[in-house]
């Protein structure tokens, strides 16, 4: 059995779109590794609740499922990493997009590990 470590990252966020479509649709998350990450899947737009799973671009990396509640602006990424990968690498290139790239929107951002 694997052991598994799950971090959660939330980011309060100003009204407006869904910050998750706005990373699905940002070409700039993959281009040159900037960000280390790459889309792997999401649920087709539009249809509630929707999600996505973004991926480190090394496999041993983890992944991180997103979900946005558009009533409360509030982003929601689960971050899941297996065996002895530390989750720190994926977690910081995580924060460092969103605060790189979305830093007008996001008011807070709070980490938790979930056991």
């Amino acid at each position: 059995i694997q052991n598994t470590m799950q971090i959660v990252i939330s980011a309060i966020c100003s009204s407006g779109t869904s910050l998750r479509n706005a990373i699905a649709k940002d070409g700039k998350l993959d281009k040159l590794g900037a960000f280390q990450m790459r889309l792997d899947k999401m649920q087709t737009p539009g249809r509630q609740p929707g999600w996505l799973k973004l991926r480190g671009t090394d496999k041993t990396r983890g992944a991180i499922n997103i979900v946005w509640d558009s009533q409360a602006n509030f982003l929601t990424a689960r971050v899941v990493t297996r065996g002895s990968t530390k989750p720190s690498a994926i977690v910081g290139d995580f924060v460092n997009y969103l605060l790189s790239r979305h830093s007008k929107r996001i008011k807070a951002i709070t980490t938790a590990v979930v056991d």
